[in-house]
């Protein structure tokens, strides 16, 4: 009893702990600003009369405000532990840096899950109905995959704004990009499950949100590994 009442004691500090370091300096204008682009967006759904918001709308909706949420805490994390010099620490302790960091990426994409699911609820009150959980669901795929490769650069470029200017130009490339994979879908990091595309059977769109999936989630492994990795290389860091 008493070791899992340390145990509790010990991952709520831990816990504690990292939040303070993802909701500290200018996360809370990314929050801001994620709430705003939210809240403007669906205003303007309200007062258009032509409007007629549905579960596709609801997704790049929401898209934005998350990309924005995982944006901060990811791409300056590395950057914030060399300025406070939590770096020396975190590498001072064998392979401790990789329970932190790795601890650290799935509270921010929890937090950010949790807000999505919260203003899931207010689209299907205020826009229109859709499934909350199944829509948060779809949409951490790639939100988690971009927050992931965002990591993977930080630990190359080692600077949070170098890391920020790196992930919009990818970002732009492949939004402009995207024409080129009306054919192939199943490659479209920005897909929109619940857009189903003209002339496309359900089946068949079902198959390729499928495979979609399967391929951002191999690529979140392969860029969180790989991120990791890079922290072996303790002199480039310190």
């Amino acid at each position: 009893m008493h070791f899992f009442k340390n145990m509790i004691s010990a991952i709520f500090s831990l816990v504690k702990y990292n939040l303070k370091i993802i909701f500290a300096n200018k996360f809370v204008y990314f929050l801001i600003a994620a709430l705003a682009i939210f809240v403007f967006v669906t205003v303007i759904n309200l007062l258009d009369a032509d409007a007629q918001p549905n579960e596709a709308t609801v997704y790049w909706l929401l898209f934005v405000p998350g990309i924005l949420l995982v944006f901060y805490p990811i791409t300056f994390g590395i950057q914030n532990d060399v300025d406070n010099r939590m770096i020396e620490i975190l590498f001072g302790i064998p392979d401790y840096r990789y329970k932190v960091w790795l601890f650290r990426l799935i509270l921010i994409f929890f937090i950010t899950s949790f807000i999505l699911l919260c203003l899931s609820l207010l689209s299907s009150f205020a826009l229109t109905t859709v499934p909350v959980f199944e829509m948060v669901f779809q949409l951490m795929f790639p939100i988690v995959f971009l927050g992931c490769f965002a990591f993977m650069v930080s630990t190359l470029v080692k600077n949070g704004s170098a890391t920020a200017v790196v992930m919009v130009v990818i970002g732009v490339v492949c939004w402009i990009a995207r024409p080129f994979f009306n054919n192939y879908k199943k490659w479209d990091i920005f897909i929109n499950p619940f857009s189903l595309p003209e002339n496309v059977n359900e089946v068949v769109w079902s198959e390729i949100v499928m495979n979609n999936r399967v391929y951002l989630l191999v690529g979140i492994a392969l860029t969180v590994l790989y991120g990791l990795l890079n922290l072996q290389n303790r002199e480039k860091f310190l």
